[in-house]
């Protein structure tokens, strides 16, 4: 049985074809100021990519921040039990989630049936987010996508005392009169950014094996300051950012 996930996130919209247990299809696309076009044209995509018609489609789940926008879905399901979901479809045997998205950051722990047991959730500002690492990386005129390369480079992580992202950007700014180097700075970012999700975690008490799941889980760098303060080595499934349209399309196929 055919089923589509779709994840509409404050930044991206991504979408996942799966027959029963089988992934067929995956894409991502900005979501932009158009989050109703961006989801169906992302659809068109995949019809096309994969030579399905919309019939073929026997059950459709949308998921997070704009899942209430996708018409077309038979059932939307908050991001958090979706992510669990996706995680454990890459890991069996993973009993938590760090979901670090666009606008806001998780951790979601799981219990043996991959059920979601427990969460704890910053959705109340940047802090911690894609958005924040957005900012920061434009007022270092550096791009998100070399901020792990230049972190490694770093001789000495750099002291970011401000997680509120208007603080925060004036503190690198101040850093940079200063004449500290890009690269501390962005070991800095990554290290305050880490702190944060720890004291999160702790709330909740920190299990393993963990999974990291949205789009930050491709800065190598933002990883391994994370597993610095875990103590522990994090997976990261190669389909990380689409772990919750993963996951919500494997719901899908349990709701029929």
């Amino acid at each position: 049985m055919l089923t589509v996930g779709i994840d509409i996130g404050s930044i991206t919209t991504k979408i996942a074809m799966m027959d029963d247990s089988r992934l067929l299809h995956t894409d991502v696309a900005l979501s932009g100021y158009d989050m109703d076009k961006a989801w169906r044209d992302i659809y068109a995509r995949m019809l096309q990519s994969t030579s399905k018609k919309d019939s073929d489609v026997k059950y459709i789940v949308s998921t997070g921040y704009g899942r209430n926008i996708v018409d077309a879905a038979q059932k939307k399901i908050t991001e958090i039990t979706c992510h669990a979901a996706g995680a454990k479809y890459f890991y069996p045997k993973v009993k938590a989630v760090i979901d670090i998205g666009g606008q806001d950051s998780k951790f979601i722990k799981i219990d043996d049936s991959g059920s979601v047991a427990d969460f704890v959730m910053n959705d109340k500002c940047a802090a911690g987010t894609g958005r924040f690492l957005e900012v920061m990386a434009r007022a270092l005129h550096v791009e998100i996508k070399d901020f792990a390369a230049m972190s490694n480079k770093a001789t000495k992580a750099a002291v970011i005392s401000n997680m509120c992202t208007v603080f925060a950007e004036s503190e690198v700014i101040s850093l940079i009169a200063k004449g500290e180097s890009r690269e501390n700075i962005i070991a800095g970012i990554h290290e305050s950014i880490a702190s944060r999700m720890m004291s999160m975690m702790n709330r909740s008490g920190v299990v393993k094996p963990i999974v990291m799941t949205g789009g930050v889980s491709k800065n190598m760098g933002m990883r391994q300051a994370l597993e610095k303060k875990i103590g522990a080595t994090i997976d990261v499934p190669e389909q990380a950012q689409i772990c919750g349209a993963i996951g919500a399309a494997i719901l899908g196929a349990n709701s029929k």
